[in-house]
């Protein structure tokens, strides 16, 4: 028994030892990881933040588009002319804005007592482009011709469909093929883009982008550049007519610009979700399409649209999360080219709650050396 006993002692020992090893190597290690950047909280930066606490201020702006999009308003229709900073946007100048905080409270509960939290019920879900949510069914609605279709956020997985595996194999080949892909680790775009509005002016536009997640795009504004930044761990904005001159990313805003990246060099998209659907086949602009969505660890989404007879991408939806309900950013691609064996589109229309881009590309050069500093923090604007 007391050789039993000591052997036991002797096995502990090692055990301790052992257990101490690793936690220091995992203390080491922890301790090497560059600390996460610290984004702004909403009420940080706005004065009078009392439902939206502990956002971001990215996040914070774009439940106002929710807000928009959902009862068809513009931001003059709940902030006054008295709103005259950033700093002040949230202070009780109109009677809408405390309507739409017991909103928003509502909505909470009815998630939280009827669905486990989850986000089922949104602004949206009963104003639909109305400020007044319609109570008495449409008989034109219901005998008329129908609107068009809406897609759902969430895409079935559809029965006899292809895998997942050969609609992204069938991309591959079409932008050029795995070789082709895995030379090109560069390049730098010039063009134009042509932004939301009536005046419709045309600007000048800069890309500059580095295999798998670097990317640095510049539109040259009359009122200052607005330049997007992300790179393997960050994510910056900065533009004028934002509440910060330089805006700091986080969560579904900065995975939505990092996934932009990882487009530029695509060959590994897949690996990027953790989970795959494929939906029923679709059609836009007449052209028939194949529906792929891949969700995230976090929750993220974004759904494909491949053309069926090509192969290639035509549009992407990604979302990000807020409290009011998804944000949902569209690209649409056209006008693939040849560059270093590789298709790449030279047009594409990106849309989102409070925008809208049309870019159209000159010239991109492959494979052109770009110094680290591009995909550092930009410089606030001006």
């Amino acid at each position: 028994m007391g050789k039993v006993f000591k052997l036991l002692r002797y096995i502990a020992a090692i055990a301790l030892v052992a257990a101490w090893c690793a936690a220091t190597v995992l203390a080491l290690g922890q301790a090497a990881q560059p600390a996460a950047p610290k984004v702004p909280m909403a009420e940080e930066v706005f004065k009078n933040v009392r439902v939206l606490k502990g956002i971001s201020v990215d996040e914070f702006m774009g439940t106002m588009g929710v807000f928009s999009a959902a009862l068809g308003i513009s931001c003059a229709d709940c902030h006054a002319d008295s709103d005259t900073s950033w700093e002040n946007y949230a202070l009780d100048t109109v009677p809408k804005k405390g309507m739409a905080r017991r909103m928003v409270q509502m909505m909470a509960a009815i998630n939280q007592a009827n669905f486990g939290g989850r986000q089922v019920i949104t602004c949206y879900t009963c104003h639909r482009g109305s400020d007044r949510p319609r109570t008495t069914p449409s008989l034109a609605a219901l005998y008329g011709v129908p609107p068009p279709e809406e897609p759902e956020d969430l895409v079935r997985q559809a029965p006899g469909a292809p895998s997942v595996d050969q609609i992204f194999d069938k991309y591959i080949r079409a932008l050029g093929g795995s070789q082709k892909l895995a030379a090109l680790t560069s390049f730098v775009a010039k063009g134009t883009s042509v932004g939301y509005g009536p005046e419709g002016t045309m600007r000048p536009v800069e890309i500059y982008a580095k295999a798998p997640d670097q990317r640095t795009m510049i539109i040259h504004t009359l009122d200052g550049d607005n330049t997007t930044v992300v790179n393997a761990r960050e994510g910056w904005v900065a533009a004028p007519h934002k509440p910060l001159p330089l805006l700091a990313l986080a969560d579904g805003d900065l995975d939505g610009v990092r996934l932009d990246a990882q487009l530029s060099f695509p060959a590994k998209i897949k690996d990027t979700f953790r989970t795959w659907r494929v939906g029923a086949s679709t059609e836009i602009n007449d052209r028939a399409v194949q529906v792929v969505q891949g969700a995230t660890t976090n929750g993220g989404l974004a759904t494909f649209y491949f053309d069926n007879d090509s192969g290639l991408l035509v549009r992407l939806v990604r979302y990000a999360d807020s409290k009011v309900g998804r944000l949902p950013t569209q690209f649409d691609f056209d006008d693939y080219r040849d560059v270093a064996g590789v298709k790449m589109p030279f047009k594409w229309r990106m849309a989102w709650l409070d925008g809208l881009e049309n870019v159209e590309l000159t010239e991109i050069q492959p494979n052109v050396p770009i110094e680290a500093g591009r995909f550092g923090k930009p410089q606030p604007a001006k």
